[in-house]
């Protein structure tokens, strides 16, 4: 299992935390941001595809900023598979 520390950009949230093995996503964390949303952002994603999840939330944007922690977190998915 590796574990992934990323820092998002433009969002509330400051960090986010998530482990991969076999390209399925484990104990994902934010760090900041609206807690209840983003802990069951962690629940919802617990065991699934790392790949699915990024293209299911890439491109969700948060009051106008051309962004959000959950595409946040799908950047961070993607950077991690580059």
């Amino acid at each position: 299992m590796e574990h992934v520390s990323y820092s998002p950009k433009g969002v509330c949230s400051m960090q986010i935390d998530f482990d991969v093995e076999d390209g399925k996503l484990y104990n994902v964390e934010f760090l900041g941001g609206c807690n209840g949303n983003l802990k069951a952002i962690g629940k919802l994603v617990e065991g699934k595809d790392a790949k699915e999840i990024a293209d299911i939330l890439r491109g969700n944007d948060c009051h106008m900023k051309g962004t959000s922690c959950a595409d946040q977190f799908a950047r961070a998915i993607d950077q991690y598979f580059e």
